[in-house]
């Protein structure tokens, strides 16, 4: 109720706090893998797979990573749920928007934009690399694929992600990777180590946006069970 009212009010809340609360309800037991890979520090981008299935939603990544990370993270959201069709998802872009403000979160359009969305986009990308430049210490959660997936396996990001990506790694930003998934009841959340990520100069610049977004959902690819990795297995 509180977390309600305070979306309404729009009053800031600590989402670490908050996913620590979640987790001491989660029906299901929790599997930490690679806690030596944990970041507590920045400037570092956690990148995890957009996992989910029906009665599992993909808020519990966030809620499941932010509880472990000991530092209060950054992450950027989707500004609206657009399978809940022409009445539910205006209502998701209001809930979002205010969650957004609440947690202090970079909420960005839907993947991928429409094109009255492109120039917000470009906003809030510029809006996170400010971010990241003005404060050397921020871990940033992001999920590439910015939308849920058949069967839960890896895809590639939409167009962009990897370019985001780069601009971050320009900055100093290192990647830790994560792979989320369930197996014997339990929710695994395994971290690799963290790696910087680089592309060859001479790619054009849609390819290197592809090349990085590459590298990055191969990084977690190695962390999923192969039925997971999907393109990269």
């Amino acid at each position: 109720m509180s977390l309600a009212r305070d979306v309404l009010m729009g009053r800031q809340r600590r989402f670490r706090e908050d996913a620590l609360a979640c987790l001491k309800g989660l029906q299901t037991s929790l599997r930490v893998r690679g806690n030596e890979h944990i970041p507590s520090d920045g400037p570092c981008v956690v990148t995890v797979n957009h996992y989910s299935r029906p009665g599992f939603g993909a808020w519990w990544l966030a809620l499941s990573i932010a509880a472990l990370v000991p530092v209060d993270m950054h992450w950027i959201m989707t500004g609206e749920l657009l399978y809940l069709g022409r009445l539910g998802s205006p209502i998701s872009r209001w809930v979002l928007h205010r969650i957004g403000k609440v947690y202090d979160f970079t909420v960005m359009p839907p993947m991928p934009p429409r094109p009255q969305e492109v120039e917000a986009r470009a906003r809030a990308v510029k809006a996170v690399v400010r971010r990241m430049e003005r404060d050397r210490k921020m871990v940033l959660g992001l999920a590439p694929e910015g939308s849920d997936q058949p069967g839960g396996q890896l895809a590639y990001p939409p167009a962009g992600a990897g370019r985001l990506a780069l601009l971050l790694a320009e900055r100093g930003a290192t990647f830790v990777p994560v792979g989320v998934y369930e197996i014997e009841e339990a929710l695994c959340v395994n971290f690799g180590p963290s790696y910087r990520l680089q592309v060859p100069s001479h790619l054009s610049a849609s390819e290197k946006d592809r090349a990085a977004a590459k590298r990055i959902m191969q990084q977690i690819a190695a962390l999923l069970p192969e039925r997971l990795r999907g393109e990269f297995a």
